[in-house]
């Protein structure tokens, strides 16, 4: 099966000015359809600007990047838009929703620019605040929501729009110790249905939550590993408040 995710002895070089800093360092990896994978390292270790190249928010210096079987490494910025909204599902530490719009308009927006019709998006939207156990709050703007239904709702967002993978940077960094269970049970859920999802965090026992982490350190990777017995999140989605 072709993997969601293939990189091949990628580099990434910013300059600024004369001066040039390397930030990866020719990693190589694959992330295979159905994986739930994490992305750990220390500051600098590159694992924001290798989040941001899966992401096809940057372009890779060198190598060569495959996403669900297309090599996406030299798309135009137009060709890489499309992607992004169609192919990648963003969650971030930061919720990013629109405070005065409801949640069920929050998760139809990314369907607005991909062109879907309204009732299709009703109806996508409806089924993914479900699937976050947020069913009984489409109407309920930001500012009326906890920072974990927030989080749910960003995820229900990533959803809509079918990806074939999801990405989510430090997804628990601003929500409490229960909220960030929560977040993590839904990744499990969703990984088991067959979702494939990589996580960057500063934190192992987070990270163990996954069935593999990948470990940056100077911009190159340096462990690769499986966890024999992931960490299973306390909380299931039907139980969230």
């Amino acid at each position: 099966m072709t993997p969601v995710v293939r990189l091949l002895e990628i580099a990434k070089v910013y300059r600024l000015g004369k001066v040039e800093v390397p930030a990866l360092r020719g990693v190589s990896l694959e992330i295979a359809r159905g994986e739930f994978v994490a992305i750990m390292g220390p500051s600098g270790s590159g694992k924001s600007t290798l989040m941001n190249l899966i992401g096809c928010l940057d372009r890779p210096t060198a190598g060569t990047y495959v996403l669900d079987g297309q090599d996406v490494s030299r798309m135009s910025d137009d060709e890489l838009a499309d992607v992004r909204n169609g192919r990648i599902g963003f969650i971030f530490q930061i919720f990013n929703l629109l405070p005065r719009l409801p949640a069920l308009k929050n998760v139809e927006m990314p369907m607005v620019y991909a062109g879907v019709g309204r009732a299709e998006r009703r109806v996508r939207a409806v089924e993914a605040l479900a699937q976050v156990g947020l069913g009984h709050r489409l109407q309920h703007a930001s500012p009326e929501l906890s920072g974990g239904e927030q989080q749910r709702v960003a995820i229900a967002r990533a959803l809509v729009n079918r990806p074939a993978i999801l990405l989510a940077d430090e997804p628990t960094g601003n929500l409490d110790s229960r909220s960030g269970e929560g977040i993590l049970a839904i990744f499990q859920e969703l990984n088991t249905a067959g979702m494939t999802i990589a996580m960057v965090t500063h934190d192992r026992e987070i990270a163990e939550h996954a069935a593999r982490i990948l470990t940056l350190r100077d911009g190159r990777l340096v462990r690769d590993e499986r966890v024999e017995r992931p960490r299973r999140a306390r909380e299931i989605i039907a139980a969230a408040p």
